[in-house]
């Protein structure tokens, strides 16, 4: 329903998105591209599951992820912002956490979760911290995605 909501409000706008997903997989591209007409906005994603693909496609910076870890707001950011460009959207948003169900490395605890969206002139970053099963949590993000994205639009 909210997806729906969204690419409607984006073909109204003109607006087009892709993502950079990490601990969703690929879930939020899917729920976008559920929606008949999604094509109109929707420009594709890039799942960037592990660090290095972190680096070679979604050109996150490795000293950012050794500073910072890779589920950070900095590395978040850095894959909205350069998404942005290699997908060619208007939008791009990001995701990296962890849903568990262990504690990976660079994560505080099972459940952290960061969502970034980059436009031309702006960034947002959502920060989150979950609690439930693994499906949960993905599932909430990917819902926290749409969620974050309708914000941007009111």
């Amino acid at each position: 329903m909210k997806a729906q909501k969204l690419v409607e409000i984006l073909k109204e706008k003109k607006i087009t998105i892709g993502a950079v997903e990490s601990m969703t997989g690929g879930m939020f591209a899917s729920a976008i591209t559920d929606i008949e007409g999604a094509s109109e906005v929707f420009k594709g994603s890039l799942v960037t599951y592990t660090s290095e693909e972190k680096i070679n496609l979604a050109k996150v910076d490795p000293k950012t992820i050794d500073e910072f870890g890779v589920i950070s707001w900095e590395v978040a950011s850095q894959m909205a912002y350069n998404g942005r460009t290699l997908l060619n959207v208007d939008y791009c948003l990001s995701v990296t956490g962890n849903a568990g169900p262990t504690i990976e490395k660079g994560s505080n605890q099972v459940g952290q979760i960061f969502i970034a969206i980059a436009s031309k002139d702006s960034l947002w970053g959502f920060p989150m911290n979950l609690n439930g099963s693994r499906a949960t949590i993905r599932r909430m993000t990917v819902e926290a995605m749409i969620d974050a994205m309708l914000s941007i639009f009111k």
